[in-house]
């Protein structure tokens, strides 16, 4: 924040901002805006500045835990790979023993079977494609192509989306214009 921020952000301490003084505000004039946008820059300069410093300290603590974290990971793998080895040797004694159970905790055990796994989408829409196999072929409109297409036309007062041919589109309707406002320094 330089010299000029902080004369801006020490201008506006002690205002505190109510439902009254929000009412007793307002611009009136080019000088008004330009004071509020000095104002208005000051304080996210401010924002800016405590979000750096959040974000620094998130970062130290985040180091922290994870180191302090990393010794108790090691020891909760290898807990379990013991666990895992002792249920693996009851389940090949009684295939039956799906779930070990003791009064601080259980190992369930599940098998799963081989399935296909897709590891090439393009591969696998070439050989649908090729194969005729269109069933499962999931097809999208290209949404923001075709919108370049249409137009908005005005039909006994009311508003339709037409395609290049002036045929109505179905299951498009027109948005409502509005204006939004967005305030940039």
């Amino acid at each position: 924040m330089n010299a000029l921020q902080q004369f801006e952000m020490e201008e506006l301490e002690g205002v505190e901002l109510t439902e009254e003084t929000k009412d007793r505000f307002k611009i009136n004039d080019l000088d008004q805006l330009n004071w509020a946008f000095r104002k208005y820059n000051a304080l996210l300069q401010e924002k800016k500045k405590k979000e750096q410093l959040a974000a620094a300290e998130i970062e130290r603590i985040t180091m922290w835990i994870n180191e302090e974290k990393k010794p108790i990971e090691d020891s909760l793998q290898f807990f379990e790979f013991l666990i895992k080895e002792y249920h693996q040797e009851q389940l090949d004694a009684d295939p039956k023993a799906k779930t070990i159970s003791t009064p601080y905790g259980k190992s369930k055990s599940r098998a799963v079977k081989e399935a296909p796994k897709q590891v090439n989408k393009d591969f696998v829409l070439d050989y649908v494609k090729s194969n005729n196999l269109t069933d499962f072929i999931k097809e999208e409109v290209k949404w923001a192509e075709l919108k370049k297409t249409l137009k908005i036309a005005d039909v006994n007062g009311k508003k339709i989306v037409l395609n290049e041919d002036g045929q109505v589109v179905p299951g498009v309707e027109v948005a409502e214009a509005n204006t939004s406002f967005k305030v940039e320094v």
